[in-house]
């Protein structure tokens, strides 16, 4: 019930269990993301981008403050090899503790933020959104007890319903004319069902602790991983920070919505995976051979979809862009294709953490993101000089950097070899290079046609010819594909 450690009958092997998760929190996660899409972008249409600027003004308040919400505790009870109900207990009574001050921060920092970005309205959206740290700590329990136990079945369920949920809240709110303020109420309903649900379908009932003694590594841990985080903030949201200043709402929407579109791969689908990947990781630490293949053949079937979505999404951008988001979006086409060609360096990046932090070697993460909060802000001080095109670029041209790094100080901790890796990922880039280089040269032969037929063809001609060029060069990352999907 609470996760504690105790003698079990024999279950499911370890190679079962991973086959289940990755079914369920990636399968399932794929189905609450189109219910999620297809409401978000419904929500896109009505809208406008000056509502997504003020959003994304307030979402940078909110992600610092949440890198603080204890996630990272949880995960290092995660990681234990040994727990007990008094661990789990105290891991609720500081979740309860950090999350409470973090809702009081946000409220007496709300004025400041408003201020900053020279608009009221913002810090009323903030003192709102502080209702998100209440639901926090039942989240993180249940996540932390289901994840332990290798339970993604009945996380994915929770989350299905939740996204369908906070799915409505969107689209209700938006055919209300709330305008910005259905950017609020959305996540608040997510949130607060997804923390009912996960606490109930955990039997997360345990009575919290408020006496921290002997919690030293979990909170050493945590802490660490959250060092690691603020790193990952400070590189990752320091575009907004800056063009939120320089910008209007207006243009600050623009870019904040291209960087949406470009990054729904890493930002949506790889998240679960790595949570199923820490797990197993953190399972099989002392077996670093095991640990080793486990990460070259994920890191192959990620990419494998990776780069053909990436790519695609550059040399669509402008059909996408019009038939997805409507005629009043079409300025962030050249963002969106800037930006898509950066997402493969980050999603190799994000990669790697879930396997350094299962060996217990959180610093690695945290010196790369050290690296990228240097890195990135630099580059995108120079690059909002020339407005979103010139912040898209930035992230181009940094991105890869921070991705050598990444993979230079932290493959030899997991025993991975760099050309084994690189001849892993050859066979999928190539193909997605050549499905590239086909749209285009198909785009220009089709002329003036109507955007939807115009996206269609492309996204079919360069389909086939990804299948193709695999099929032809490269078919045991075929059968790999197909044997991952028949679960075997």
């Amino acid at each position: 019930m609470t996760g504690a450690t105790e003698a079990k009958p024999a279950g499911p092997t370890l190679r079962e269990q991973v086959r289940s998760a990755v079914i369920w929190r990636s399968g399932t996660q794929v189905f609450g993301q189109i219910i999620s899409w297809l409401s978000t972008f419904l929500v896109i249409r009505i809208l406008s981008p000056s509502d997504y600027g003020l959003f994304a003004m307030t979402s940078v308040v909110l992600g610092l403050l949440a890198l603080l919400n204890g996630y990272g505790l949880a995960n290092a009870y995660i990681q234990q090899r040994e727990t007990s109900e008094r661990m789990l207990q105290q891991l609720f009574g500081m979740l309860i503790v950090l999350n409470g001050t973090l809702a009081a921060i946000q409220i007496a920092a709300a004025p400041l933020a408003a201020a900053y970005y020279r608009q009221p309205m913002v810090a009323d959206m903030l003192r709102v959104q502080a209702l998100i740290y209440l639901t926090n700590p039942f989240l993180a329990l249940g996540y932390a007890i289901l994840s332990r136990e290798m339970d993604f079945r009945r996380q994915a369920q929770v989350n299905i319903v939740s996204a369908i949920i906070g799915a409505f809240a969107a689209l209700g709110g938006a055919l209300a004319g709330l305008g910005t303020w259905t950017l609020v109420l959305a996540p608040i309903v997510l949130f607060a069902t997804r923390a009912a649900g996960m606490a109930f379908v955990a039997k997360a009932f345990v009575k919290p602790s408020f006496n921290f003694s002997g919690v030293r590594h979990i909170a050493g841990y945590g802490g660490m991983m959250t060092v690691s985080s603020m790193f990952w903030f400070v590189q990752t949201q320091a575009d907004v920070v800056i063009a939120g200043r320089a910008f209007s709402p207006h243009e600050l929407g623009i870019y904040t919505t291209s960087l949406f579109l470009a990054q729904i791969f890493v930002t949506k689908v790889v998240p679960p995976l790595n949570e199923v990947a820490f797990s197993v990781y953190a399972r099989v630490q002392n077996d670093r051979a095991a640990l080793a293949a486990g990460f070259v053949a994920s890191t192959r079937v990620i990419m494998l979809l990776t780069f053909p979505f990436c790519l695609g999404l550059a040399v669509t951008a402008e059909p996408l862009v019009e038939v997805v988001l409507g005629s009043k979006w079409l300025e962030a086409a050249p963002v969106v294709r800037l930006l898509a060609m950066a997402m493969p360096f980050m999603t190799l990046h994000v990669l790697l953490a879930p396997a350094t932090n299962a060996v217990g070697r959180p610093g690695l993460a945290t010196r790369t993101t050290a690296l990228g909060a240097v890195v990135m802000p630099t580059a995108f001080l120079i690059g909002v000089q020339f407005g979103s095109t010139g912040i898209a670029a930035a992230w181009l041209a940094a991105y890869p950097l921070l991705a050598i790094c990444a993979l230079a100080w932290s493959l030899p901790a997991i025993d991975v070899d760099f050309r084994a890796l690189a001849k892993a990922l050859a066979a999928p880039f190539t193909a997605a290079v050549a499905m590239a280089l086909a749209v285009v040269v198909l785009d220009h032969a089709l002329g003036a046609i109507a955007p939807v037929l115009r996206l269609a063809l492309l996204v079919a001609a360069g389909a086939a010819v990804y299948g193709l060029w695999l099929f032809s060069f490269a078919r045991e990352a075929v059968y790999e594909m197909i044997a991952f999907i028949r679960r075997r």
